[in-house]
């Protein structure tokens, strides 16, 4: 699968908003070289929607669910998606 594009949509909870999760994301999406974006969502989870090649989103999953080192992700819910060609990584 080197060099295919796909998108997966990453939505994690458990204490994940306030300790720098957003930004820990932004930096692990830069790393892989994934285009997408990553918020806080209303409930208290965070969002992350990205595309790239496969193999780089698997490291970005493995990175995402270790968290920054105040984070406590209790789960992470994984959803392909189709690519929609976002440029760049932005936090919102």
């Amino acid at each position: 699968m080197t060099g295919m594009r796909v998108a997966r949509r990453f939505l994690v909870s458990g204490h994940v908003q306030g300790v720098g999760f957003r930004w820990f994301a932004h930096e692990a999406a830069g790393r892989e070289g994934l285009n997408g974006i990553v918020r806080n969502r209303p409930d208290g989870s965070v969002e992350a929607v990205v595309e790239g090649e496969h193999e780089a989103i698997e490291r970005f999953e493995i990175a995402i669910r270790r968290g920054p080192s105040r984070a406590r992700v209790t789960t992470v819910e994984v959803d392909s998606i189709p690519p929609s060609g976002h440029l760049g990584f932005t936090i919102e």
